[in-house]
């Protein structure tokens, strides 16, 4: 041990923060032969706690015939609890780990003791993840806990719209008419054309300069005859994030004098939400993911709503794994898409960027004429605002 003589004190210290890390990483299945390096001593172990609360999640993974309890959680005599593990979480680790770790803890390690406590769940960070969770167990969850809940839905519901609902607005409602001023000025509205032909009178030819005294700008087109929007949503348990999405962006449609806005869901059968769009979360909460999938009878279903072809834009929100065989799918879309609407199929709508889907489907849905894609729900709005200009 004469290296270990030779080193400064703040070496030998380092080397220690360094040994417990390793040994935080590596777990106590890793002391006897950290120890026998003569590097390590178990006494000096700085991470107990977050030892503690890290094997009370991770140590699932391991079963008995590696040495450990197969349930409970944590490896020797651990008196973790959920909500006590929970509130150690959020002491030791700062906000983006806690996030991870609950959502690694109802996802992967199925904690779902998380969400049938009242006050652990109204203590949790209200997110996406957690939304989708409570989507997922809400069947489970009764009195106190159900409304918990329900206030944390409307909580994420709420930020989501606000996120979402301007931009959606702009793009739908921002269509400019050129016959019509509008008090609100901005360079979005700004009508170039008519602001050089109006003051043309005002060039400076000594000083070979176009000065303009007044801007116009363009005002924005409020429609009669509104379009109408028909959104079916497959309700499998793949398309949760879609789900979400669907119900927001369709919340927001609703609100818009332009568009007549219609919503449905459907597994094996079809359940019209249009009457709940008011409250997108009164929506989500009536849904029940998982299940069949029947997309020939909600295309039939969708096809019923349709008034006038040309002024209707169907949305098909799903991975296309028709159930029932194929055939009846693909001419329910070609009858819509013959009548004269304009249909995008939706393999997912979220900011997640991927999508699970039948891409044979997709190809042959694509080849009719329906417009087929992954996107974004700005994107959406931005689709829909091209197509009623």
């Amino acid at each position: 041990m004469e290296t270990d003589l030779n080193k400064q004190p703040d070496e030998t210290l380092k080397d220690r923060q360094v040994l417990n890390r390793w040994r935080l990483l590596l777990g106590p299945s890793a002391e006897s032969s950290l120890n026998e390096s003569g590097c390590y001593n178990p006494a000096q172990f700085e991470y107990k706690e977050m030892d503690e609360v890290l094997g009370y999640l991770y140590d699932r993974e391991y079963g008995a015939d590696q040495g450990y309890r197969e349930r409970g959680g944590g490896r020797g005599a651990s008196q973790l609890t959920v909500p006590r593990w929970l509130s150690q979480v959020r002491k030791l680790f700062p906000q983006e780990t806690v996030e991870i770790l609950e959502k690694q803890a109802l996802d992967r390690y199925g904690l779902n003791e998380l969400l049938r406590d009242k006050k652990v769940l109204e203590s949790m960070e209200p997110n996406m993840n957690l939304l989708r969770n409570i989507m997922q167990f809400k069947g489970k969850m009764k009195g106190e806990v159900l409304q918990s809940a329900k206030e944390i839905v409307r909580q994420v519901v709420e930020d989501l719209r606000r996120q979402l609902e301007n931009d959606a607005k702009a793009s739908i409602m921002g269509r400019r008419s050129r016959y019509t001023s509008n008090r609100s000025r901005s360079l979005r509205n700004l009508n170039f054309k008519k602001t050089i032909a109006r003051n043309l009178k005002n060039y400076d030819k000594r000083n070979k300069r176009f000065v303009v005294d007044r801007l116009y700008f363009d005002g924005n087109i409020q429609p009669h005859n509104r379009w109408n929007i028909i959104i079916a949503v497959d309700e499998s348990g793949s398309m949760m994030n879609s789900v979400i999405y669907s119900s927001v962006m369709a919340s927001i449609f609703y609100r818009l004098n332009a568009l007549k806005t219609h919503l449905f869901i459907f597994d094996t059968e079809v359940v019209d939400l249009t009457d709940r769009l008011e409250d997108p979360v009164d929506l989500l909460m009536s849904v029940q993911l998982g299940g069949g999938t029947h997309i020939a009878k909600a295309l039939r279903y969708g096809e019923s709503l349709i008034e006038n072809p040309s002024r209707t834009i169907f949305i098909l929100v799903s991975d296309l794994e028709e159930g029932y065989g194929a055939e009846p799918m693909y001419r329910a879309s070609r009858d819509i898409i013959d009548a004269g609407c304009r249909m995008l199929v939706l393999t997912a709508l979220d900011f997640e960027g991927s999508a699970v889907y039948d891409q044979r489907a997709a190809r042959r849905l694509a080849d009719m004429g329906a417009h087929v894609a992954a996107i974004t729900p700005n994107q959406l709005a931005d689709w829909i605002g091209k197509i009623i200009t």
